[in-house]
């Protein structure tokens, strides 16, 4: 074999590589302002109309957040609201906090407490579903108990919704970073999303796998819903965010994606460590529990973020690497402006790709290891979860009816 042709391949793949990111970094720099901004003048209306809208807040041993995200949805300039909040059999206070707050505005919380889980749900999707049997608005608006609101921000979202006709509206939180680690970890996650879910692509209808759902902002026309099945044929699926929000695309409906920098807080997990916990219930997930795309994934972050960190030390791939390492500071200088994460986090993207490797492999051991999905106290067995969490599943259930 010629000696020159394992070099002239690695050449071939950074050029490659490089390219695969400018078209990304280009593609974002052309279509990331074309996301509606709430946070400007031009939202700052009353919706057409005055729907009422529900916001179901579903929580489980949620005692040091939920009544900061009670207390901020209390404080919402938009009258027409009607909380629902559901303690999910709460071994804290989180259900006396509830209570309190349902004393103090009985008119707009109505609280539900859930004591056992019925077989075949996740405990998060049943308490979706039981607020959404007590609701009666003509929106709904799905979050977490650890979210906080600023006081115009769903009214500004409902504007938005009204105006545009959308039967599914993503308010992006801006998540609150900490320390320099959870900045690292989040960081790169949001640049990993570039090769994603990328919000742009939210309201394009020929774009099935780029649906964007998220569990802090998930608003939804209670029809549109209601035409979809409701949360029954998702009731066993762990990412429950982004499943909605494929079902709402598959379904042909009006999907859209705003940002609102500072309206919506969320901090997801305590440093490094918390936000790889947190991740480890969902990365398996979202690969089907295969573990060959477990790996494949792996082997894309080693090939695509750190390849071209390690090509910065060989003359041959130099250039490309310079390329990708021009686009990195690009794209997180750019999404730095909406996310609120500093473009200086740039410094540790290859650690956020270590970090996100080990997230994976770490979410495919656990959840073997135990058998299942164990979040908040309560064990998913995996061969249950397997018959939910596969796309193609769920989408022929719904449709068999």
């Amino acid at each position: 074999m010629n000696p020159a042709f394992w070099p002239s391949v690695v050449e071939i793949a950074a050029w490659a590589i490089a390219l695969g990111w400018c078209a990304k970094t280009t593609d974002a720099l052309r279509n990331l302002p074309s996301v509606p901004n709430l946070i400007g003048l031009e939202w700052d209306v009353w919706p057409e109309g005055l729907p009422g809208l529900t916001v179901i807040v579903p929580a489980r041993d949620e005692a040091a957040n939920i009544a900061a995200t009670l207390d901020t949805l209390m404080q919402q300039d938009y009258t027409n609201l009607r909380v629902i909040a559901v303690d999910d059999r709460s071994g804290d206070e989180t259900g006396a906090i509830m209570d309190r707050f349902a004393e103090r505005f009985p008119e707009r919380v109505t609280v539900v407490h859930v004591t056992e889980l019925p077989d075949g749900w996740l405990g998060k999707v049943h308490a979706m579903a039981v607020g959404l049997e007590m609701c009666e608005t003509e929106y709904v608006l799905f979050t977490d108990g650890d979210v906080l609101f600023s006081p115009s921000i769903l009214r500004r979202s409902l504007a938005y919704a009204v105006r545009e006709r959308a039967d599914h509206l993503v308010t992006i939180p801006t998540m609150q970073v900490k320390s320099w680690d959870e900045g690292v970890v989040l960081g790169f996650f949001q640049i990993f999303g570039l090769w994603g879910a990328r919000p742009w692509r939210a309201s394009d209808p020929k774009a099935k796998r780029e649906a964007i759902g998220i569990g802090a902002f998930n608003l939804l026309r209670r029809e549109a819903l209601a035409e979809m099945g409701g949360l029954a044929p998702q009731r066993l699926v762990v990412l429950e965010d982004i499943t909605l929000a494929r079902r709402v695309k598959e379904a042909g409906m009006r999907q859209r994606a705003a940002f609102a920098p500072g309206l919506v807080l969320v901090h997801w997990a305590v440093g490094a460590d918390g936000l790889i916990r947190v991740m480890s219930k969902n990365l398996f997930s979202a690969m089907n529990f295969q573990p060959v795309l477990a790996f494949a994934a792996c082997l894309w972050i080693v090939a695509f973020c750190l390849g071209p960190i390690a090509g910065l030390f060989w003359w041959g791939t130099l250039v490309p690497a310079l390329l990708v390492m021009a686009c990195l500071s690009v794209a997180y200088r750019l999404y730095g402006e909406l996310s609120w994460i500093k473009a200086k986090y740039a410094w540790g993207f290859p650690l956020g790709a270590v970090a996100f490797i080990y997230a994976i492999v770490r979410s495919m051991v656990v959840v073997w290891k135990d058998g299942g999905v164990k979040w908040r106290g309560t064990l998913y067995p995996l061969n249950e979860l397997r018959l939910h969490n596969s796309i193609r599943r769920w989408e022929t259930k719904e449709k068999d009816g």
